[in-house]
Parts: C-alpha cells; sequence; structure tokens
C-alpha cells in the first residue's frame, strides 16, 4: 500500500475520538480496542483496487463508450457477439434498416459472400453485390475481439467500380472510332497499290479523296481526344481571366458558319456580360453547338444564336436550329462521349461523337449548366448558363 493512498486524515479523526474517550475515564484497553477496529477499518478501505471500486455492470460502459465512439462515422460499422448485432451506428442503420438491432448478422445480410465470411469465424473481407441497390458493390471487413465480439465495417465500392467501367467503356470506344477510319484507310490504300500502272486516274482520285477524308476525321477524333483530356484535367481550377462574352460569342459564332453557312447565322445579345473564364474552351463550346446545330438542322435553315441575361447574376446562351430533332429518349444520353443517335448520319457529317461530351466538362469547369430541349419534326436548343463575372475590368 502506498503512502500516498492511506486516509491519514481519517487516522487523525482516530486519534482525536480515542483521546475524548479517554478523558470519559473509560477503560483504556477499551479505547485501544477501539483505535485497532477504526485504523484497520481504514487500512482495508484503502487497500482495494480502485477499479473494483467503479467496476461497470456487465460491461455497459464499455458498449456504451464503443457505440459512441462509432454512431457519426460515414463508413457503416456493426459490432457483433457471437454473431448477434449489439451495436450498429447511424451509417448502419440506414444501409441495413434499425431492425438489425439484437438480430442475428447473417440474418441482416442475406448475402451467401458474407454469410461464408461470418461462418468462418475468422477475420478477412469480401466482396458483395446488391446490399442496398441492385448494382451496389460493398466490401465486408470483419475484425474479431476477445469476448466473441466481432467488428465488421462496410465500405461502398460502387463509384470506384464505376469509374473503372468508364474507363473501360472509353477505351473501347475510342479503339473502335480510331479503328475504322485506319481500317478505310489502309483499304483503298492497299488497293491503289494492287494495281498502279493500269489504274483509272478517274478511279485513282475518288480513292485518294476517300483516304483524305478519312484522314482528316481520324485528326479531328484525336484532336478532340486530346481537347478532352486536357479539359478533364483542369475541370476543379477555377477560370480566372474576365472575358467579354459578346465579343467570344460572336467571333466563334462566325467562325463556325464561316463560308456558306455566313449568311444562316442569326446572332443577337441583348447587354453587355463579362465571365471568369478560359478563352479557348469558351470559344471551343460555341464553335462545337453552333457546328452541331449546322450538321444536324435543315440544309438551308437558319441557326441562331442568342445570349440573354438569366437573372441578376447569370448569362444564357442558346443555340436553336431547325432540324428534325432528337427523340426523347436520347436526350439524357446526348453528352455521353461516342453517344450517337443516328451513327451513320454523324460519321457521314464528319462528327466525332464528342462534341456535347466536351461542352459539358467546358460547361462544369465554368460552373455553369448545360440544358438540351429537342421536338421531333421540330429542332432542338441547346442553353449555356454561366455566371456573370462583375469586375468591371475586361481582358
Amino acid at each position: 500500500m502506498s503512502e500516498s493512498r492511506f486516509p491519514w486524515s481519517g487516522f487523525g479523526i482516530a486519534l482525536a475520538a480515542c483521546a475524548v474517550l479517554a478523558t470519559l475515564d473509560i477503560d483504556l484497553i477499551y479505547v485501544g480496542l477501539f483505535l485497532a477496529v477504526w485504523i484497520g477499518s481504514l487500512y482495508l478501505v484503502a487497500a482495494r483496487p480502485p477499479e473494483a471500486k467503479a467496476a461497470p455492470s456487465d460491461g455497459a460502459l464499455t458498449r456504451d463508450s464503443m457505440a459512441d465512439l462509432f454512431e457519426h462515422s460515414e463508413t457503416p460499422v456493426v459490432i457483433t457477439e457471437r454473431d448477434r448485432v449489439i451495436i450498429a451506428n447511424l451509417s448502419a442503420r440506414k444501409l441495413l434498416g434499425s431492425h438489425i438491432m439484437a438480430q442475428d448478422v447473417r440474418m441482416a445480410l442475406r448475402q451467401p459472400e458474407a454469410i461464408r465470411l461470418l461462418e468462418r469465424n475468422a477475420e478477412g473481407g469480401a466482396v458483395v453485390r446488391g446490399l442496398a441497390r441492385r448494382t451496389d458493390i460493398w466490401r465486408i471487413n470483419r475484425k474479431t475481439l476477445p469476448g466473441d465480439l466481432a467488428v465488421i465495417e462496410f465500405v461502398n465500392k460502387t463509384a470506384e467500380a464505376d469509374i473503372s467501367r468508364a474507363h473501360t467503356d472509353f477505351v473501347a470506344n475510342a479503339s473502335h472510332e480510331l479503328r475504322t477510319p485506319l481500317a478505310s484507310i489502309i483499304g483503298y490504300v492497299e488497293t491503289l497499290q494492287e494495281d498502279v500502272e493500269n489504274l483509272d486516274p478517274k478511279m485513282a482520285g475518288k480513292f485518294l479523296g476517300t483516304i483524305q477524308r478519312e484522314a482528316r476525321r481520324l485528326q479531328d477524333l484525336v484532336s478532340d481526344l486530346m481537347s478532352l483530356s486536357r479539359i478533364e484535367a483542369e475541370k476543379h481550377d477555377l477560370p480566372e481571366k474576365v472575358l467579354d462574352l459578346n465579343k467570344l460569342v460572336e467571333r466563334a459564332a462566325s467562325d463556325a458558319a464561316a463560308g456558306e453557312r455566313a449568311s444562316l447565322l442569326d446572332y443577337e445579345a441583348t447587354g453587355d456580360f463579362t465571365v471568369l473564364g478560359d478563352q479557348q474552351q469558351l470559344e471551343q463550346l460555341v464553335r462545337n453547338l453552333v457546328d452541331n446545330a449546322f450538321k444536324y438542322g435543315a440544309q438551308g435553315e437558319a441557326v441562331t444564336v442568342r445570349l440573354h441575361p438569366r437573372g441578376r447574376n447569370r448569362v444564357r446562351l442558346t443555340v436553336t436550329d431547325r432540324g428534325e430533332g432528337i427523340a426523347a429518349e436520347h436526350v439524357p444520353h446526348l453528352t455521353r462521349r461516342f453517344y450517337r443517335t443516328d451513327p451513320g448520319r454523324s460519321r457521314a457529317s464528319g462528327g466525332t461523337g464528342l462534341g456535347l461530351a466536351i461542352v459539358k466538362h467546358i460547361v462544369e469547369r465554368h460552373r455553369g449548366r448545360l440544358d438540351i430541349e429537342s421536338t421531333v419534326g421540330e429542332g432542338t436548343r441547346v442553353t449555356v448558363t454561366l455566371p456573370i463575372e462583375t469586375k468591371s475590368e475586361e481582358v
């Protein structure tokens, strides 16, 4: 027993009590016995271990502490005792339902892979699908603890799998798009090489024209792929250059409508607008929209470009064509890479299938919004809404 833990104040009180007893003519033998009993009781109290004085009952304090520790974690966590759920944090209750409390965890999960992991009664992990929704992918990790306890953690792998699948699809689609013009070029070159001396000049000219067209298509595709990659790499960097949007839109729209289409461009701006933006990307956005409108609009019909205010702090750019329009089921997918409503017509007009995907990423980088409306038989209208920059300085 350490000196610091002995209750010296209690010992002093015992001595004082004995002194009082002695003044009352009580036999000193009884006074000595009284002092011995008092000091002995003080010694026993001091000798008790601290943990014995405040021992929790049935481990309630431990469970409460564990529940508080995990309650607000974003990762779903379940703690079991002999495979029965004793703790489930907020995220786990949202994922599996509040009814899992006190339930056998194997019944709560109902996943063969997870049940095999739990039945082994060992540490490890398992990947399960459809835990909350049919397309979800989760990794379940199990860690055993003393006292027949186990911690089960649920890690959502759905987004990671979606990104991996998107990359795989992109590579497959890009390879297909690149292979098509390459196959055409190689085929026509081989045909020309077979009988160079006797080849009709008119036929040779036709073949060379096809080779040139496919080579340019290949060049455009590579250029768009590089643009898309560059825009995605910069999508988290907010542009800082102040631009005169009126002049930029008018110049880019005129470039896209150069030549025979120039007379069909109908441009109008109601007000002066400045934005924080990347000049090259915004010009590419306008050119892509106007070029698409001419490609897929009715031949000889005007394409209208409007720049109007949208409330007090935003500006709205709309590009409208008067063509065949797009069926409603296709509209939500138009900004996907290589998505085409009519692949044959798109390739014949020189489209790469990346124009609207590039537009979408440019709009996102500029903290704007992209809307596409189309009516079959009437035409399509694409609207880009951007925040206005209030600075007076223009670049």
